[in-house]
């Protein structure tokens, strides 16, 4: 039994395979496995399996209790994700609904901002990935990441915030 405190100004709400929570940002929604119940007791969101004793439903006790803490933080607080570009003449500029890359190749690499995610670009070379939802922030940030992953000799291309790569050592033609 897991129990997770719920912020101010949050509701959540959790019918047999899905729940609902409602924040400062917006509302949102996530699946869960069957045969888990949430009790809210004042502030606290519990989860427990609806029989202890059945292993099958009881074994999708944590992965529930991670989606439903993962909404309600989504929507009190959201996530981010953290990108930099390396590279001379690399970066990026956001424009109407897409953020257009030069990395490197003889175009441009449009890259269109999907809905309920909100891409920022600071000093043409950090890009700040947010909104609510945990596995789609993720998802676009390594899209990003895939349009030019990092180069193990050069060290260009866009990389994570903080992502520490091991430097490979060319030839040295002897």
């Amino acid at each position: 039994q897991a129990a997770d405190s719920v912020p101010d100004g949050v509701t959540v709400r959790s019918p047999r395979v899905r729940s609902r929570c409602g924040g400062p940002r917006v509302r949102s929604g996530s699946r869960f496995p069957t045969g888990i119940l949430f009790e809210e007791a004042g502030k606290q969101l519990s989860a427990q399996p609806a029989q202890p004793s059945d292993r099958s439903s009881s074994k999708f006790h944590g992965l529930a209790r991670s989606l439903v803490a993962n909404a309600v933080h989504g929507v009190s607080q959201g996530f981010t994700k953290e990108l930099d570009i390396v590279g001379i003449g690399y970066r990026a500029e956001v424009s109407a609904s897409q953020v257009v890359f030069h990395l490197g190749y003889s175009h441009p690499v449009p890259f269109a901002i999907p809905d309920g995610i909100q891409i920022a670009v600071d000093k043409q070379n950090h890009i700040t990935v947010a909104g609510i939802d945990r596995q789609r922030v993720g998802q676009v940030a390594a899209d990003i990441r895939a349009l030019r992953k990092p180069d193990p000799y050069k060290q260009k291309g866009i990389r994570y915030t903080g992502e520490v790569l091991k430097k490979k050592v060319g030839k040295t033609g002897a």
